[in-house]
C-alpha cells in the first residue's frame, strides 16, 4: 500500500524546533484512529538532486490525522509543502 502526505511543519515548540521531526498529514487520513494504522510505516521525501531522506512514523498528532515522522538526516526547508511517499 503507497500513499502520499504533505509535510506540513517541523515538530516545534515556542522557543525550539525539532529538524528531524516532521508532522505530515497523509492524503486521505482524517481521523486520529485512522492515522494511528500508520504506526511503524516508512516515510520516503525524495529531493530535488535526487536524494531519498527515509523516516519513520512515530505518534498521530492532533485529531484530523496528522502524524509525527522522526527521519534519519533533518529534512531541509525546502521539503515544506511538499510530497512524501508513505509505504
Amino acid at each position: 500500500m503507497r500513499m502520499k502526505g504533505i509535510v506540513l511543519s517541523y515538530m516545534r515548540s515556542k522557543e525550539n524546533q525539532h529538524n528531524n521531526h516532521m508532522i505530515i498529514k497523509p492524503i486521505g487520513i482524517d481521523s486520529r484512529e485512522q492515522a494511528s494504522s500508520l504506526i511503524g510505516k516508512k516515510v520516503i521525501w525524495k529531493s530535488p538532486s535526487g536524494k531519498l531522506l527515509v523516516g519513520k512514523i512515530t505518534r498521530t498528532h492532533g485529531t484530523r490525522g496528522e502524524v509525527k515522522v522522526r527521519f534519519e538526516r533533518p529534512l531541509p526547508g525546502q521539503a515544506l509543502g511538499d510530497y512524501v511517499e508513505i509505504k
